[in-house]
């Protein structure tokens, strides 16, 4: 074998690194000169070394058959980021033809819109009916006695059923003088002032108190009211 190398006694079975360029040659195989490595700085181990995978001279590691080394540019440790265990994820919002836009959407330009909801639109008002004159329709009268026997409580109930107001007139009695047979000796007309304003179709009763001359109804007649009239202006 020879004298061994100078340096420190080295233990049996112990890796050392060698100090020269190896060549290998396949015991049967082609010659030295069509195996030598080549300037590919891949660095094989002694005979008694570590299988490929293990440790290289200078104690830089090599990755065996099947290893998992990372690729050329790529960091260690780098990749997709997985998602932790349990973490919801959210569904894609669809962005294809037909899908449902979500609530509140702007509506594209040019759509019409529905008449009269732009802010402070009012619908028109409808045109007033045309005003018409007063007219007076009058009950029929509503008699009672009074203390005197030439006169009465006569109600009657006034109804304009036009659109103006009825600002004045005279409401006109046609009183009957009867006797104590049930004779009508006479019939007297008496005046009193309208009730007025009237406003256009509105409504009012009104109580007047018709009296004749005392001497016109003597002992044992009275008085009967039986026709009123109006006019108004």
């Amino acid at each position: 074998m020879g004298a061994a190398p100078p340096g420190p006694e080295r233990v049996a079975g112990e890796n050392a690194a060698p100090q020269g360029r190896l060549e290998f040659q396949q015991l049967g195989g082609p010659s030295a000169a069509g195996t030598s490595s080549g300037p590919s700085g891949t660095s094989a181990s002694t005979p008694g070394g570590h299988a490929p995978g293990g440790s290289a001279p200078g104690g830089a590691t090599t990755p065996g058959p099947g290893g998992s080394g990372s690729a050329p540019g790529t960091p260690p440790g780098a990749g997709p980021a997985a998602t932790p265990p349990g973490t919801p994820t959210l569904p894609e919002t669809p962005h294809g033809p037909g899908a449902p836009e979500s609530p509140g959407a702007a509506s594209p330009p040019g759509t019409p819109t529905s008449p009269g909801s732009g802010p402070g639109t009012t619908p028109p008002a409808p045109p007033a009916p045309p005003a018409t004159p007063a007219r007076l329709t009058l009950s029929a009268p509503a008699r009672s006695a009074a203390a005197e026997r030439w006169c009465e409580r006569v109600t009657v109930t006034f109804t304009n059923t036009g659109t103006t107001a009825a600002r004045s007139g005279t409401v006109s009695f046609a009183t009957h003088v009867i006797g104590a047979l049930g004779i009508d000796w006479a019939t007297i007309t008496t005046a009193q002032p309208l009730p007025a304003p009237i406003a256009g179709k509105a409504v009012r009763t009104q109580v007047f108190m018709v009296c004749l001359e005392a001497w016109r109804v003597p002992l044992g007649m009275h008085v009967e009211t039986r026709k009123v009239t109006a006019s108004w202006s």
